[in-house]
């Protein structure tokens, strides 16, 4: 890496790490769930019950449904397109509240979908017919791109990678090696092939980055710089599990699974290239800064490394701490 660049992009790391962390929420934890049952062409029968009885008593609109749907008291008619579109649930932001959200149509398809203050929305796609094709492969190869630029975790790696690697071609290679890796544990996980708990792995993830960054700040050789692509095959594994538990809360629609996992995966290699090529020319404009030229050599890297590493090492303590918990 040039020396000019890991300076702008540690402040920018440790200022992004900050505006991302959240202190702890005091709301209460609870439950909710919401029940739609077709019961004629576009007409739906809807109920919605929570644990809160004040949640339940002040709640008197539980979605913000699509355009085409009427709340009729406690029917939803949506017409002859159907329950399609988004459903939004603003009042969860904030909360800790989970919601479960099951949706059965007369043709038979069912949608059962847990949502979260994280992602406080759902996109249908409706019965058997479903929507278009190129929906879905618009909306889970955006949701793909957004969990890499906003999955921290995931962007950090791939920046130390693209720190740790020394030319284009072994960067390539080994951009490659963790995406045949994280496809594999994605796409297996959620066919329902592989099975693991959420919290030792987002811990797993989060020392990953420390590792690779420890690797940065090597002055001598390792295994880690001869065969960068070997660590990246292992730790893809790793990562797609954590891509598998994003993308369960998100779901997936039955009637177009196939094509919604591989753009899903797509999108998530477009997001890792726009990264590395960001990297990349970020390196190259600011190795030309006349200002920065004067800093010893590779201070830049070891800045960011730094930087990576110690918000990663926090992750890592704070993860395991809570995979230990009750």
């Amino acid at each position: 890496m040039s020396r000019a660049a890991a300076l702008a992009l540690a402040a920018l790391v440790v200022l992004w790490g900050a505006l991302w962390a959240r202190p702890a929420q005091a709301h209460p934890i609870d439950a909710a769930s919401l029940t739609l049952s077709e019961v004629s062409p576009g007409l739906f029968e809807m109920r919605f019950v929570a644990v809160s009885p004040a949640l339940q008593r002040e709640l008197r609109v539980p979605a913000n449904f699509p355009a085409t749907c009427r709340q009729l008291g406690a029917r939803l008619d949506c017409g002859a397109s159907g329950l399609v579109g988004e459903i939004e649930f603003p009042w969860l932001e904030g909360t800790l509240t989970r919601l479960l959200v099951d949706i059965q149509w007369r043709d038979g398809t069912h949608l059962l979908r847990v949502v979260t203050p994280s992602t406080p929305s759902i996109v249908v796609y409706g019965g058997q017919g479903g929507a278009p094709v190129s929906q879905v492969l618009f909306d889970y190869t955006g949701l793909g791109i957004e969990h890499i630029l906003f999955g921290f975790d995931h962007l950090l790696f791939v920046i130390a990678l693209a720190l740790l690697v020394r030319g284009r071609a072994r960067l390539i290679v080994t951009v490659t090696a963790f995406t045949l890796a994280h496809s594999i544990t994605l796409v297996g996980t959620a066919l329902g092939l592989f099975s693991v708990p959420v919290a030792p792995v987002e811990a797993m993830i989060a020392l990953s980055i420390v590792l690779v960054c420890a690797e940065c700040l090597r002055p001598e050789d390792s295994l880690t710089r001869r065969a960068p692509w070997l660590v990246a095959l292992s730790f893809g594994l790793l990562h797609g599990f954590g891509f598998a538990s994003a993308l369960s809360e998100i779901g997936l629609p039955e009637q177009h699974l196939p094509l919604a996992l591989l753009s899903f995966n797509l999108g998530v290699e477009l997001g890792q290239v726009l990264v590395v090529l960001a990297f990349v020319g970020l390196t190259w404009f600011a190795g030309r800064a006349p200002l920065l030229r004067a800093l010893p050599k590779d201070v830049s890297a070891r800045v960011l490394s730094y930087a990576m590493g110690s918000l990663a090492a926090f992750w890592s303590i704070e993860r395991v701490l809570a995979a230990l918990g009750p």
